[in-house]
Formats: structure tokens, sequence, C-alpha cells
């Protein structure tokens, strides 16, 4: 009898373990009706963007490049990185079908800003940088070829004075020389 219940122990044991693991195998598989539904992201593309100077096409060290996702007409928040010492930053968590803003913010240059659609999963933008130019003002003239015209120029002297309606039309007499004879 003493040699009986070891064997008859393992034999228990053994059964009650494969018991257990069978009904851990079925709660696995029967997951579908509890918890989360698990969706899956969907794919990102890779954008790298350089920022360089215009004038010279060095790089812009420590540029702000923000990009603000859009849905339709709306802004989605945004995210804001840094150029490194190459001018370049790199992000790869944009959804490839998105339309993005991107703007570029500088110390000493003019502020850049443009949606991109981005339809590849992996996009190279290069930004050129263009410095400041001259303030406008309404008190300097401005040439024409800017589109706009001058203020400060007198007015045409060619139109002549307006008459009264009821005034008759002038008449000049002819230049005559008088004759000498």
């Amino acid at each position: 009898m003493v040699r009986r219940f070891p064997f008859r122990l393992c034999v228990v044991v053994a059964s009650l373990g494969l018991i257990l693991s069978s009904l851990a195998v079925s709660a696995q598989q029967n997951n579908s009706k509890r918890g989360r539904k698990y969706k899956t992201p969907p794919p990102t593309a890779r954008i790298e963007v350089t920022v360089v100077r215009d004038s010279s096409g060095k790089p812009v060290e420590n540029a702000a490049v923000i990009f603000h996702p859009m849905e339709g007409e709306r802004d989605k928040g945004n995210m804001e990185l840094k150029t490194n010492e190459d001018g370049k930053t790199i992000i790869d968590v944009l959804p490839i079908g998105d339309v993005v803003r991107l703007q570029v913010i500088a110390k000493g240059f003019q502020t850049y800003g443009e949606d991109y659609k981005i339809d590849k999963a992996d996009m190279g933008i290069e930004i050129r940088m263009k410095r400041p130019g001259e303030q406008y003002s309404i008190y300097k003239s401005h040439d024409a070829a800017a589109g706009s015209k001058s203020t400060d120029a007198p007015p045409a002297k060619d139109a002549a004075p307006a008459q009264p309606a009821n005034a008759a039309p002038q008449t000049t007499p002819p230049d005559t020389k008088p004759q000498t004879n």
C-alpha cells in the first residue's frame, strides 16, 4: 500500500496539471468576447526635413520644425522638432494619406509655412529659409514693379477743370498777329 501511494499521487497531480493546462489554453483561444479589441495603427511615413539658407545653401541649426496634422480645415494638434547641426530633423509617426501643415521658425529668417500631402512611406522635404525683407510702409514710395502705386506722386495735370452745367463752352480766339504794312 505504501508503494502505490506515490504512484497514485503522481497520477493525480499529472491529471490535475493536464486539466488546468487545457482550461488555460481554451481561455486564451476564446478571447474575442472579452477585453478591448485591438485595432492596428495605420501605416506611417518617415519624413526627413532639411532646413537650409536660401542665399548660401548652408544648414540652419536649431530651427523649430512644427508639424500640424490637419483634419479638413481643422488643426488636430502639433508636434515640434528641432533641426540638428546638419539642418535635418526626422519624424515617423504621421499616417500615410494625411495632410500636414509644416511650419518652420528660425531666428533671423522669415517664417515658412506650407501644406503637404503625405502620400509616400519615405519623404524628403527641403526648406530654403529667406532673410526678412524690409518692412512695408505707406509713407515711402514703392516701385510699380512691386504691384503697388505710389501715394507720393502728384495727380496728373492733363485733366481739365470742371465747368458748371449751365455755362457756355469757352472759345478761344485764334492767335492773330497785327498786320504791319
